[in-house]
């Protein structure tokens, strides 16, 4: 009896472990897959402005874009007219007033 709930048990949580790596965020460039459409999202959207800078030569997290709007801003003003990344960084006031 002990053996069938021990082993009951574990087998509840595999299939938790299996359901809960379904559910990361999955981003292709600025899209997030969602039910397998394409969604435009924010947080995708960072992502791929870090990975643009990364190939600048930025040293540069995914998390840091999102969190730091300074950070954000000074890798618009330099890669900003990219035009992989120029809807992500319409929105930075610093883009559009550059001289």
């Amino acid at each position: 009896m002990k053996r069938l709930l021990t082993l009951s048990i574990a087998g509840t949580v595999i299939i938790a472990m299996a359901g809960s790596a379904d559910a990361r965020i999955r981003c292709n460039d600025d899209y997030q897959i969602v039910q397998g459409r394409e969604i435009h999202t924010p947080y995708c959207a960072d992502n791929y402005l870090a990975k643009v800078a990364r190939e600048y030569g930025f040293r540069v997290s995914n998390s840091e874009i999102r969190n730091n709007p300074n950070r954000k801003s000074e890798i618009c003003r330099v890669i900003g007219d990219d035009i992989r990344v120029q809807d992500n960084c319409l929105n930075e006031n610093s883009y559009g007033n550059r001289d």
